[in-house]
């Protein structure tokens, strides 16, 4: 994998980009009280991407304040036959609304998923250049401002702290731009939207294909009404002349998969690329995409009118599927068990921006060499790098929806459009093998006795179904599970010898208890029926140096690497004996802030052997022989390399 593709801020719709991170000039604007860049009182400077939190940005400042302000200039690029001039932002919490040149360019809500911007006419100014659609010559400034109250708990804030210091679970907040800025030159006509839907049934890729900036003609009017229907995929293949059409090729490796060539019917194109297949199972298996073989097919599309090129895009995707059937989560038809770990996505100097790519590839890297084969990424939609990463390396990944904490009508409205644009900007990546939108019934707390709080669990289940269809959707996890739920998630922070008591009479029974916090498993009238269950919570064991105690936070707590190791491979000895489960995620990757209980330290040091750490995540006893060696043994792993974004 390249660096430029690992590194690309969208990598399944890679066309050369410009990135506008680094220095920005910042100002607080603690009362929210400046509606307009001419306002602001620009007193600071910033490093984007990074939060004004965190010390990575070059403020560090957690005092709570309601919106902040950045502007930097720009050098736009020549722009020819009415190419258009795109401003991208990955994420900015939460509230955002940006100017080019003094004009309204954008407006966003929502802290956690991308919005773009077309600038053209802004960077043009007046007079011939509006008219021509170039840029004027000389530097253009862009404006942000992000309103976001510290102490709104109807936005989806995942682990933000409503607190100015952090404490238990609660991380600091995450303010305006944290993840990255670019600009991108696209044609007047071009690809707008790419997503890819793999079948094994069928040994074939879909594709989905949206273009923007085309013009209905007459001709084109005809065809969509002659082809709106499912049959549209057949009939708007193999046109020629004057249509715009879509080229689309496939390789593995130097392997050419597949090249087709269709019509664009009314800005759309759906459709299904059938794969080589010779019918071996050993040559098949080769082209599957597995954590033991993560093959991905590279694609290059082309946008072609009257047979020239104008547009032309790079992507990828993977061919597997992924399924639940009698109590097995299923990865290409075969049982896969899950051996996951929380991973919260933070670091100690960056908050939730990571600080480079190499810091990204560090983190799937250790995690696969805990003998993890996925992450539950928790309260936090991930950098589209790490993504890339985990599809490149085959690294499973859970997606979940940062909480909001108070039920309302905003508060589900805010929560549904997070989800609706998580899923669109995600749903490609193989590396993805479920939705989890509700944890542990946070932003709804009377889940056992609220219509309309159960309504919302099953709106955003559905939702992740209707959007997506071809991965398995959780719907509340940890307790007060419900009918909505593909899987069955359980939290369970007992240790070694209470989860043996609690399990010894199998799954069905361990339902009808309750957690440790009297909370209820399954909701009045609902039934297991044969879903998976997998304990998606546990462990949570502290370890750290003695002088760190009074301000460090676990479910439990040894007191040195020898104890630390035991401890964990006895729990999951204990956990791959329960019969029927269909995976686990232990709790967690990495301490974070003042949660003492990772596997790594927050700098990404192992607290013990990795290798016995592996050997207790696969199930194999050796790891408790392996423990006595904790406390000498030298990490195999290098240190932690550090750059910027």
């Amino acid at each position: 994998m390249s660096a430029e593709v690992a590194n690309h801020p969208r990598p399944q719709l890679r066309r050369p980009w410009t990135s506008l991170d680094g220095r920005w000039s910042f100002a607080w604007d603690r009362d929210a009280g400046w509606r307009s860049p001419g306002s602001v009182e620009w007193d600071a400077e910033i490093l984007v991407p990074f939060a004004p939190e965190t010390a990575a940005s070059g403020l560090g400042v957690v005092e709570p304040w309601r919106a902040c302000w950045y502007r930097r200039s720009f050098e736009a690029p020549a722009l020819v036959d009415g190419e258009r001039l795109l401003l991208h932002f990955g994420a900015v919490d939460h509230d955002a609304t940006v100017w080019v040149d003094g004009q309204l360019v954008a407006t966003h809500e929502g802290g956690w998923t991308p919005f773009s911007a077309d600038v053209t006419e802004a960077v043009a100014g007046g007079g011939a250049h509006a008219a021509s659609g170039a840029a004027r010559a000389g530097s253009h400034e862009i404006v942000v401002r992000a309103l976001d109250d510290p102490l709104d708990m109807e936005l989806p804030r995942g682990k933000q702290d409503w607190r100015e210091q952090p404490h238990m679970i609660w991380y600091p907040r995450t303010t305006g731009i944290w993840q990255r800025v670019w600009l991108e030159v696209v044609p007047a006509v071009r690809i707008e939207t790419l997503h890819w839907r793999p079948s094994v049934a069928d040994w074939a890729l879909g594709v989905e294909v949206r273009v923007d900036g085309w013009e209905r003609g007459a001709d084109d009017a005809n065809r969509g009404a002659a082809v709106a229907n499912d049959g549209a995929d057949e009939a708007n293949c193999g046109a020629t002349g004057d249509d715009l059409e879509l080229s689309i090729t496939l390789r593995a490796g130097d392997r050419l998969l597949a090249r087709d060539r269709c019509a664009v019917i009314d800005g759309e194109v759906t459709r299904t690329l059938a794969l080589p297949d010779a019918g071996i199972f050993s040559e098949r298996d080769e082209l599957l995409w597995s954590p033991r073989s993560p093959t991905l097919i590279d694609a290059e599309l082309e946008l072609l009118r009257d047979g020239e090129v104008v547009d032309r895009v790079a992507s990828y995707s993977a061919l597997r599927s992924v399924a639940v059937d009698r109590g097995r989560f299923l990865l290409n038809d075969q049982p896969l068990p899950l051996r996951l770990v929380l991973d919260q996505g933070t670091w100690p100097e960056s908050g939730l921006t990571p600080p480079s790519l190499e810091a990204i590839e560090r983190d799937v890297e250790l995690t696969q060499a805990l003998g993890f084969n996925g992450v539950r990424k928790h309260q936090k939609i991930e950098d589209p790098r790490f993504l890339r990463v985990a599809d490149e390396r085959g690294l499973l990944v859970w997606e979940e929806l940062p909480s909001a904490y108070r039920f309302s009508n905003r508060a589900a409205g805010l929560l549904t459009r997070t989800w609706t644009e998580a899923i669109e900007r995600d749903r490609s990546h193989p590396c993805i093998v479920a939705w989890l939108p509700v944890n542990e019934s946070w932003g709804v707390p009377s889940l056992p006795s609220s219509p309309r709080q159960r309504a919302l669990v099953t709106a955003l289940c559905a939702l992740a179904r209707a959007l997506d269809g071809d991965r398995p959707a959780l719907g509340n996890d940890g307790w007060e599970l419900s009918a909505d739920g593909d899987m069955l998630g359980i939290h369970d922070y007992g240790e070694a010898d209470l989860l043996a008591s609690r399990y010894a009479d199998g799954l069905d029974r361990a339902l009808e208890q309750e957690t440790l916090s009297r909370r209820r498993l399954l909701l009045d009238g609902v039934a297991r029926a044969g879903r998976p269950v997998v304990l998606s919570e546990f462990g949570g064991i502290a370890f750290t140096p003695a002088s760190d105690e009074a301000v460090t936070w676990g479910y439990d707590r040894v007191r040195d690497a020898g104890e630390f190791v035991a401890r964990y491979a006895g729990l999951l000895e204990q956990v791959h004996a329960i019969p029927g489960l269909a995976g686990f995620c232990y709790t967690q990757l990495t301490d974070t802030h003042q949660e003492a209980n990772g596997l790594l330290t927050a700098e990404r040091e192992p607290k013990g052997p990795l290798e016995a750490f592996a050997a207790a995540t696969r199930g194999e006893r050796v790891a408790r022989e392996a423990s006595a060696a904790a406390t000498r043994q030298e990490d195999p792993v290098p240190p932690s390399p550090h750059g910027g974004a």
